[in-house]
Parts: C-alpha cells; sequence; structure tokens
C-alpha cells in the first residue's frame, strides 16, 4: 500500500484558487514544494528562521515568535519523526536567536510552555505516524475508510416493497466505532442477516470488530453453516481477545419462513400480528470462539403479514444492576408503546429510550411483513 501524504490544501479550495490567474503560480508551487517530506522541512525550516530573524531584527509585534507554534503543528502533522526533529532544532536556535538578540523577557513565560506542549503534541503526532507507515493525514483517512466500510456493511441488502426492515447502530460515547457490527446478504428469496456482538465497547470493541466485518461477511456467503463456521475462524485464533456473539437468521422473502440460529446472543423476538404479542424465540447456542465444535439449538417459523422479528444486541437490554430478563422485559413493553405508529419510524426511538442513562453500545434490527 503507497503511503502518499494527505494533500494540505483541500481539493475545493485548491480549484477554488486555480481559477484566480495570479494565484495559478503559487497553487502549482505549494503542490510540487510540499508534497514530499524533505521540501516541506526545508521550506519549514526557512520559514521558522524567517520568522526568528524577522522577529529579532524588524519587530516582535509584526513577526510574533507565537508564528513557531503554527510552524511545530505542520510539522507534527506532515512530517517524519526524524524530519520533525530537525524542524525542532531549528525552532529552538530561532527562540535563541530572539532570546539573546532582545532578552528571555520579551519570549515570555507563557509563550515558551505553549510551544513545548505543542511540540510534545508534534512528536506524539509523528511518531503514531511513523508506527503505522504513513505520512501526513493519511492514517485518519484510512481510518475514516474502514469506518464507512463498516457502515456501508451494515446496511440491509435491498428487499421488495412487501417487506420491510431497519438498522439502527449506536456505539458507546457517540464513537463512529463500535463493537456491534450487522452483516447480510441476499441471494434470489434467500435474506441472511447476522448481528454480531464483540466483547468491549466503543473504539476499544472497534478494532477488532473492523477484522471480524470483514471476515464474517465473507463466511456469510460462502458457508452453509455460518455460526459453525464463525466458531471455528474465532478458536483457531491465538489469545484471548475476548468474547464474541451472534445472532443468524435466515429468511425466504417467497413465503416468510425463516430460522434463527444464536451463539451466546439475546434472545429473538417475533411479533404476532394475529394476537398483537411479542414471542420469544428459543434458538440458544454457546458463545463462539469457547468450544471448537459449536451447537445451538435453532427456531423457525414463518412471518405473515404484519408480524415483524427483532434482534438487538445485550446494549440494549443490559444494565449494571439489573437482571437481563427485566430488561427484556422493558423492552417488549417499550417496544409495544413505540412501535404503533410504525416499525420503521418506531426503531429509532426505541434504542433511544433504551439507551437511556447508560453508556454501552447499542444495535438493534427489525425486519417486518407489511
Amino acid at each position: 500500500m503507497s503511503s502518499r501524504p494527505a494533500p494540505l490544501i483541500p481539493p475545493r479550495l485548491r480549484a477554488l484558487l486555480v481559477r484566480v490567474p495570479l494565484l495559478v503560480p503559487a497553487v502549482r508551487f505549494l503542490r510540487r514544494t510540499l508534497s514530499r517530506d524533505r521540501n516541506l522541512l526545508v521550506t519549514l525550516t526557512m520559514l521558522t528562521l524567517l520568522v526568528g530573524l524577522l522577529a529579532a531584527r524588524v519587530s516582535t509585534e509584526w513577526f510574533s515568535p507565537s508564528l513557531l507554534i503554527l510552524i511545530t503543528l505542520v510539522g507534527g502533522l506532515q512530517l517524519r519523526l526524524a524530519s520533525l526533529a530537525k524542524l525542532l532544532g531549528a525552532v529552538a536556535v530561532a527562540l535563541g536567536y530572539i532570546a539573546l538578540t532582545l532578552g528571555v523577557g520579551r519570549i515570555g513565560l507563557g509563550l515558551m510552555v505553549t510551544i513545548g506542549f505543542t511540540t510534545v503534541l508534534a512528536v506524539l503526532m509523528a511518531r503514531t505516524r511513523g508506527k503505522l507507515g504513513v505520512q501526513g493525514l493519511r492514517g485518519d483517512a484510512m481510518l475514516l475508510e474502514l469506518r464507512d466500510r463498516l457502515r456501508g456493511q451494515g446496511e440491509l441488502p435491498p428487499l421488495p416493497k412487501d417487506w420491510g426492515g431497519r438498522v439502527v447502530l449506536k456505539q458507546a460515547g457517540g464513537s463512529s466505532f463500535g463493537g456491534d457490527f450487522l452483516v447480510s446478504k441476499r441471494d434470489g428469496d434467500q435474506v441472511d442477516i447476522a448481528l454480531v456482538d464483540v466483547s468491549g465497547k466503543g473504539v476499544d470493541a472497534g478494532t477488532r470488530a473492523l477484522m471480524l466485518s470483514g471476515t464474517f461477511g465473507g463466511l456469510l456467503g460462502s458457508a452453509d453453516d455460518f455460526l459453525a463456521a464463525c466458531n471455528a475462524y474465532l478458536h483457531r485464533q491465538r489469545g484471548d481477545e475476548g468474547f464474541v456473539t451472534a445472532v443468524h437468521v435466515r429468511l425466504d422473502l417467497a413465503s416468510g419462513d425463516y430460522t434463527i440460529t444464536s451463539a451466546g446472543h439475546p434472545p429473538v423476538v417475533k411479533f404476532d400480528a394475529g394476537t398483537g404479542n411479542w414471542r420469544v424465540a428459543s434458538a440458544k447456542g454457546v458463545v463462539l470462539g469457547v468450544v471448537p465444535d459449536l451447537h445451538c439449538e435453532p427456531d423457525s417459523g414463518t412471518l405473515r403479514r404484519g408480524d415483524a422479528l427483532m434482534f438487538f444486541t445485550d446494549g440494549l437490554i443490559e444494565q449494571p444492576g439489573r437482571d437481563i430478563d427485566a430488561g427484556l422485559d422493558k423492552l417488549l413493553g417499550e417496544a409495544e408503546r413505540l412501535l404503533t405508529s410504525g416499525f420503521h419510524d418506531g426503531a429509532r426511538a426505541l434504542v433511544n429510550a433504551m439507551s437511556s442513562g447508560h453508556n454501552d453500545d447499542c444495535a438493534l434490527v427489525l425486519i417486518w411483513r407489511p
């Protein structure tokens, strides 16, 4: 994978600048000069020494030493660690020259503390990017791309007009990453949906979820026994990285027949339009990756007009100091109250109502037949 640095000038701003004839040469110079680590180091070093010279010889009001803070930040965002060390040496020379020429008092203790803090921050940023093997802001772009891929994979496949589906994912602390994810696949009239919960929450579980989402997505389309294949994969992995639970629903869109298999996951619930009640499915199994041979007790049935299936992660019903059965009862009570206006509009309200007051990853999937 190439480590092309992220552009210093955003594409939209660059497109606007090149329309101004006088700025075209400047834009081309910036793109050519600042695109490489060495060129950027030379540019920032010269700018640092120039600021030091002008501040000492001309005016600290027009050429304030605080400009060195911005130069250090740019270096921390764009330069490699070795190049950043050279730039910081130039910053120290510039500050030393200003102090010798004007006196230490003209720089100020507050400015020195700020520059020191900025230096530490720049070194940490450069070191992190060095471990990733990327330059500039490419590491952040990679994380954003992974996040978008995970979100895209967490969408349901297109369903016929006589079917409805809704997915709600809410990560702990408002993070973009979490331990709950969805993988799905449609092949003709057969739809496979798997909701997975990785132990932990927020960013801590998000990195593992990113890795497993691709693996589980591939297994969902190729393995006949999806959960058994996932269990075999996790059992082969070395180390103890926490548990993984999952529920797999296979649905026939033509007949409405479904099969539910679960591995340590909270139970799936079915809404019966005939009685107006929610029924808890009996599917159950062991948490993934614990035993070499996974045995699940499936549950099956048929969705008729007005019926729905709802499956979710434990973050929606589990809270410290409260029994999980009590959480399930509360969920079903809230579902009867909030889903009367429609499954699609009520799904988000249901998640918000159940997740209020605690900080955990939550996920909910609703499939219904209008």
